[in-house]
């Protein structure tokens, strides 16, 4: 493995230079190696990573209980976390918010460099605040406005001496699962990627207040706690984040759990970031724990109708993010006329057949292997292939939140850029929010400064921002298999078609971070390169328009 290593690197070192692109940044840079080479070198680290983990990753390593320390024993955090005027302040701010983007979108200039709306929605909250549950923790069941609004609603009728309340409690299908987020996910992506009026400010208003409406329906409806953890999309996909995210609420008494909406509690008893068991339980049975990255998505739970294509759709859709600005698209488009909206339906799909073709390669794998297994490793009486008693679905939601890590990484990797530079715009639109001509607080002259990353370091970033998410992704799956297989030998040799299935994610997620931005039909307008310089700096698009 050392001599891989080393190969690798002398490689890295020795080779002629080629070019990539920071995608997202809109800039090239001449790398000092060929392209090739740095899919090489990533593929050899996710190897030596896999054999690593088979070798020092033993059977007893499941992840069913991590190192953690509970933020509420230190006094000082203890006070601040939970004192109820924070509480209440963040909850305020995002109501003030929420409403500041539907007031903007509708009554401030439709310009889209002069109206807070697009800028907040698309960039600060949808980008920034992903980053944000991915990175520290998830905070959107605390200020969701939808639902802080719903309780003051609530609050406010109990006063009125309606006892019933606003919820009508019907039972919300069990076969549903999480597909009404899936819905809601895809609506989500075709605005923002397909939809010719995402970034303009009347249009952002129109389906933030439509969508106000359809979520108070599912609250009344099936309840709040109910649809919020099903059918609200914001909720599911936050929750999805946070799953990876460094910090969790844990409720310790099982008791607890019991009258829960959803079958939270964990095989260890008790239940990990159900906010809704969290909001009852007394201080004595509460926690806030920092724990390792990712190891909330190690978690043995039931995943629900719809879960499986939800990941895989959260993991398509920034994938179909870039691949919208990339020549080969363009030209695609160009030569078959496939409309943008039918490749976001397929894509997911496409997604979906090739991750279900690998693991049914992993079923396989071991199947076969079990011929040659001892008597305890099978089950029943006599050989009984492993593929006979864990069906491909069983498996396939077994490993699906394995792929997380993947989705986390390509989107910091794809997106940072447009939070540190575009995002800059929301300094002046704070003190001039409807494009005015106010000056609030003093920043409304400010100017995007373009120059505040280079285009090396975003390239640099992006690579080691794909490969760590990737091994992680390994690592997980090799628990996952430990827990599923009892075994290391089968563990080892069910995650070999799982390795290549992250190794042409890796292959194929550098390739597309590599491609220059089309802007123009590249068969018409093909682009003509300048080999005297390093960096080029083209115009950058306007703030608000993420894409």
């Amino acid at each position: 493995m050392r001599r891989l290593i080393i190969l690798t690197l002398a490689l890295l070192l020795l080779a002629p230079p080629g070019e990539a692109f920071a995608h997202a940044f809109g800039r090239t840079y001449n790398l000092p190696v060929p392209f090739w080479l740095y899919l090489f070198g990533a593929s050899a680290v996710l190897v030596v990573s896999f054999v690593q983990i088979g070798l020092f990753v033993g059977a007893g390593h499941t992840l069913r209980s991590y190192p953690r320390f509970d933020l509420l024993r230190v006094g000082p955090l203890r006070a601040l976390l939970t004192a109820r005027p924070l509480l209440f302040a963040l909850r305020l701010l995002s109501v003030t918010l929420f409403v500041l983007v539907i007031l903007s979108g509708l009554l401030g200039q439709q310009n889209t460099d002069h109206n807070f709306a697009p800028t907040f929605v698309w960039i600060i909250w949808w980008v920034g605040f992903s980053f944000f549950t991915a990175l520290v923790g998830n905070l959107w069941p605390l200020v969701n406005p939808w639902k802080v609004i719903f309780e003051w609603a609530e609050a406010l009728v109990g006063r009125l001496g309606v006892q019933k309340g606003l919820e009508l409690n019907e039972p919300y299908p069990t076969s549903w699962g999480v597909w009404p987020s899936v819905a809601l996910y895809a609506i989500v992506i075709w605005v923002e990627n397909v939809f010719g009026g995402s970034s303009v400010p009347r249009d952002v208003a129109f389906f933030a207040f439509n969508y106000s409406f359809l979520t108070w329906g599912g609250m009344v409806v099936f309840g709040k706690e109910a649809w919020l953890q099903r059918g609200e999309v914001f909720s599911v996909f936050f929750g999805l984040l946070g799953r990876f995210a460094p910090t969790e609420v844990r409720v310790t008494n099982p008791e607890i759990c019991q009258n829960c909406s959803s079958a939270c509690e964990t095989v260890e008893g008790g239940c990990v970031d159900c906010y809704e068991c969290f909001s009852r339980a007394g201080p004595g049975d509460r926690e806030l724990n920092l724990r390792p990255f990712a190891v909330g998505l190690a978690r043995q739970e039931v995943v629900p109708p719809g879960g499986v294509f939800f990941v895989i759709f959260v993991l398509a859709a920034v994938a179909f993010d870039s691949l919208l600005d990339t020549p080969q698209w363009a030209e695609l488009v160009y030569l078959t006329s496939i409309p943008k909206t039918l490749g976001l339906l397929m894509l997911p799909f496409f997604y979906l057949a090739i991750y279900l073709s690998f693991v049914k390669l992993s079923q396989l794998f071991v199947g076969a292997y079990s011929k040659s297994a001892k008597p305890r490793q099978l089950v029943g009486e006599g050989y009984t292939p492993l593929r006979d008693y864990i069906p491909v679905r069983r498996l396939a939601a077994a490993y699906i939140y394995t792929l997380v890590p993947i989705a986390v990484a390509y989107q910091i990797a794809h997106y940072y850029t447009y939070l540190l530079i575009q995002g800059q715009a929301i300094i002046a639109f704070v003190s001039d929010p409807f494009g005015w001509g106010w000056d609030l607080f003093g920043t409304a002259g400010y100017k995007v400064n373009a120059d505040l990353v280079g285009a090396a370091f975003v390239w640099y970033s992006q690579v080691a921002l794909i490969v760590v998410g990737h091994v992680i992704a390994v690592y997980l799956a090799h628990i996952v298999a430990l827990r599923l297989l009892q075994d290391q030998r089968l563990a080892m040799r069910s995650q070999y078609p799982i390795l290549a299935l992250m190794i042409l994610y890796t292959i194929f997620s550098l390739w597309i971070l590599s491609q220059p931005i089309a802007t123009e039909n590249p068969v018409e307008n093909p682009p003509q390169p300048n080999p005297t310089e390093d960096i080029r700096q083209p115009p950058m698009a306007p703030p608000p328009d993420i894409r």
